[in-house]
This record gives C-alpha cells, structure tokens and sequence, in this order.
C-alpha cells in the first residue's frame, strides 16, 4: 500500500487558462528535481477548479524530508511572487455554490450564513489535510464538518 502525502494550496484568486497552463508547467518542472537527502521523489501534481495546487509525494519508497518539504515551500512563495497570487493563506477558505467555487476570507463567512449565501451543507474544500486518503474521502466536505462549523453557533 503506498501512503501518498498531500500538500494542497488554495489560491486567492482563480487561474485564467494562460496561468494555468504555465503553473502546470513549473510545477511539473520543480517535481522533476524535488529529491529528499539526494533521493528523488515519486510526486505529482494536480490543479483543480483553478484555485488549487495539489501537490502528492509517494512515501513508499522516500519520504519528504524536512528540507524537501522546506524547498516544496520556497517553491510556492516563488510561484506567489511570479503570478501575483496569495497561496499561503490559511484563513481563506473555499466553497462550492451551483457547482461553481468561491473563494473568501474566513472572516467573511458568518456574514455569508446570515445572508443565506451558504448554509451548514453548503461544501467546502479541506486545505488541512495531508494524506491521500484524506484527499479522496475528505476534500470536500460540508461545512458543518469543517473548522469553519464553529460560525454556525454564531449565526443561530
């Protein structure tokens, strides 16, 4: 059984097809060469609803290391600076309406409940978590079922 790891980044702002197609091409790039004590590592990368980076690293045989997983962010506050993007976030969230996703600042959200924008159902994506597990059954989930559940007590 491979235990794949996941980094996943959320961007600010959505990917036009011209960024998408650049940041595809640099991501794979810095894969290529991502390595942990000299070991290449087995990764991949997807975008996805052109807010997210996904990064996965197949553990089996190395694991990222500290320092790879140092570079893995160094190359992420690149690609902010080179695409004017906010990557690194944490309290921005995204959700998903009419299957369209929006993208705010967490701050924002019990307002969004009070306006009936969105409800405890309403599915958010999961930036926390780290394994691809996680990732399959767990990416998006309801709200009710995210940290963002903690607004619902606020708004009720």
């Amino acid at each position: 059984m491979t235990t794949n790891r996941v980094w996943v980044y959320l961007s600010n702002k959505p990917f036009n097809q011209q960024t998408e197609n650049s940041l595809k091409t640099d991501v794979q790039n810095f894969l290529l060469g991502w390595n942990a004590h000299g070991k290449a590592l087995t990764a991949s990368a997807d975008i996805l609803h052109h807010h997210f980076i996904i990064i996965k690293a197949d553990e089996e045989q190395y694991s990222a290391s500290g320092c790879s997983i140092d570079k893995q962010f160094q190359f992420i506050k690149e690609t902010e600076k080179k695409y004017n993007l906010n990557l690194l976030d944490r309290l921005v969230v995204a959700y998903k309406k009419d299957n369209t996703v929006f993208v705010t600042h967490s701050s924002k959200i019990p307002q969004l409940l009070q306006d009936g924008i969105i409800n405890e159902n309403t599915i958010v994506f999961n930036t926390t978590l780290s394994t691809e597990n996680e990732f399959k059954t767990a990416f998006e989930i309801p709200l009710k079922e995210s940290w963002l559940n903690r607004f619902l007590i606020a708004v009720k």
